[in-house]
């Protein structure tokens, strides 16, 4: 119960000093000045500009209270320098009427800005620059009301209303200028992040893909096993051999068992590859993905690869998961059959009715002998220094997963040379065929 207490507390503490500090910095800015008018009838210093930075950038805070605090400060910091600064008697009263009225502009401009706050973010910069000019005006414009009432001074000449006017504006689009560019900026890094969290989720989608189709594979082939022994059962159980059947029913509950925690898993994987409700993309970003994806991974390797790929057609397609795994796979192969310099080729093509994905390297190549063994299940070429083979998917899955698209997969190539090339027919990945 006291714990929701505390964090207002500590909130409320933390704002608190966040105001005191802008109030602090708009009352040391606001020294930095210049006067357009005979006399200290007005001026113009940093403080205005620091104030209306400040503000915006940190919305957060609430803009009346603020406000209150800046001018506040502002008048006890200039009463306090009229004191030191003087070196006979100092008149309080007088240095408060003085300077009371710039505590007013803080407090309209405080004001002011809270009427656009909940827009901020919505504001085109051009707009925004205008609002805050307008504020701006409508300050400056108090506060001579304010000086004039005071000391009983004349109010603004028209051409004096012309460089208030033509002040506010530079101040106000020089200020927000800088603001909107600090935001593009940060704008820029939060994609960037998102950018590079999105493909990072999407390569370990594309890695789930391939285990979730094996596990649907191999599911499968549990079905058909448990349909054979519960068959083999009922032969024995004809034939008077009990005992056995007995045996074989437990060992096919037990295959059964095995199958239903199978379902469960695959269940909840399946949910990752909801591909009737998927995003899409189009066949260039899957490219540059992958490209990008193995050029990482062949530094990682410490290898210099050169990949260069050219998509010759492109369109949207809600099946980039398993295009990903397949050109990844087929990529990542490449990368580990080059020894330490050598390029890959990522094209994409249209023949006829189907969509050709074509990968080629300048690696080690494959055998004449290994060729006819480079789709089977669990064949692999590449060992590391302990002898232990590849993880990868294999290209037999890779195979798979082109079929279950009613396509094929080909391997040509010469001793130096290998290219794989997927065949899918366009209208099993196009959206709208």
């Amino acid at each position: 119960m006291g714990v929701i207490p505390i964090a207002i507390q500590n909130w409320s503490k933390s704002e608190s000093m966040q105001i005191t500090v802008v109030a602090i910095v708009v009352a040391v800015a606001g020294e930095f000045k210049i006067n357009p008018f005979i006399g200290e009838v007005f001026r113009i210093g940093l403080g205005s500009s620091a104030f209306l930075f400040l503000l915006l950038l940190m919305s957060h805070l609430p803009y009346w209270r603020t406000g209150i605090a800046a001018g506040a400060t502002v008048l006890l910091f200039r009463v306090t320098f009229d004191g030191a600064a003087s070196s006979g008697a100092f008149f309080l009263l007088h240095s408060i009427k003085t300077h009371f009225s710039a505590m007013l502009y803080y407090m309209v401009f405080g004001a002011g800005m809270v009427i656009i706050r909940r827009r901020l973010q919505q504001l085109n910069p051009l707009i925004l620059g205008a609002c805050v000019s307008l504020i701006d005006v409508v300050s400056n414009e108090a506060e001579l009301l304010m000086r004039s009432f005071v000391f009983g001074l004349p109010h603004l000449q028209s051409n004096q209303w012309m460089l208030i006017s033509v002040i506010a504006v530079v101040r106000s689009y020089f200020t927000t200028g800088i603001y909107s560019s600090i935001a593009v900026h940060q704008m820029r890094i939060i994609h960037a992040e998102q950018q590079k969290r999105m493909e990072q989720m999407i390569n370990v989608g594309s890695g789930l893909y391939g285990e979730v189709f094996y596990l649907r594979k191999s599911m499968d082939v549990l079905e058909k096993i448990t349909a054979k022994s519960h068959d083999l059962y009922g032969r024995l159980n004809k034939e008077g051999l009990n005992d056995y059947g007995r045996t074989v029913l437990g060992i096919t509950q037990q295959i059964h068992e095995v199958k239903k925690d199978s379902q469960r898993i695959l269940a909840g994987l399946m949910k990752l590859f909801d591909l009737e409700n998927a995003q899409e993309m189009t066949l260039s970003e899957v490219v540059e993905l992958v490209a990008k994806s193995n050029g990482e991974y062949s530094r990682m390797l410490k290898k210099e690869v050169r990949i260069e790929i050219d998509v010759g057609i492109d369109y949207l397609t809600a099946h980039y998961i398993p295009l990903i795994t397949v050109l990844n796979n087929l990529a990542a192969n490449s990368v580990e059959a080059i020894d330490r310099h050598g390029s890959i080729g990522i094209r994409v093509c249209e023949r006829e009715e189907d969509t050709l994905f074509i990968v080629s390297d300048t690696g080690t190549g494959i055998t004449e002998q290994d060729k006819d063994m480079v789709f089977e299940p669990g064949f692999t070429t590449k060992f590391n220094q302990e002898g232990v083979a590849a993880t990868g998917i294999g290209l037999s899955h890779v195979r798979d997963i082109v079929s279950s698209f009613t396509g094929r997969l080909f391997l040509t190539g010469r001793d130096t040379e290998t290219t794989f090339t997927a065949v899918i027919p366009t209208d099993q990945l196009k959206k709208g065929v």
